[in-house]
């Protein structure tokens, strides 16, 4: 990595998908932190998340889709009005959530271990 913040930027936002899709985390809710001994996960559609900060703070849905590209999820409910009256998911950064339920689906999800847990 190099010590210019422009490189640094350059690298984040033009990095493959297969990488940036590990990028896109929020932090766990308190119960959902103890439960799985982590601070943060990667959010996927079908989470329930809770924003915390920005104009829609305190509002709270299930992600309906996530952009790997431009790195944003999008929620449920949270719209913005466009000027001719229709309604466009508002694009969120996966910081400004935390998540409250977790979409259990998928197994493989949390079969993966850390290094910390190997150690143990």
């Amino acid at each position: 990595m190099s010590k210019k913040p422009s490189k640094s930027r350059k690298a984040f936002y033009t990095m493959p998908k297969h990488k940036a899709v590990k990028t896109i985390a929020s932090h766990l809710d308190e119960k959902l932190a103890k439960e799985l001994n982590k601070r943060s996960i990667g959010v996927r559609k079908g989470d329930t998340v809770k924003i915390v900060r920005g104009e829609n703070k305190g509002k709270e849905g299930k992600i309906s889709s996530v952009d790997t590209v431009k790195k944003r999820i999008y929620i449920e409910k949270v719209v913005v009005r466009r000027s001719n009256g229709q309604e466009k998911p508002l694009p969120i950064q996966p910081s400004n959530v935390i998540v409250t339920d977790l979409d259990r689906s998928d197994r493989k999800r949390f079969k993966t271990t850390t290094k910390k847990e190997a150690k143990k």
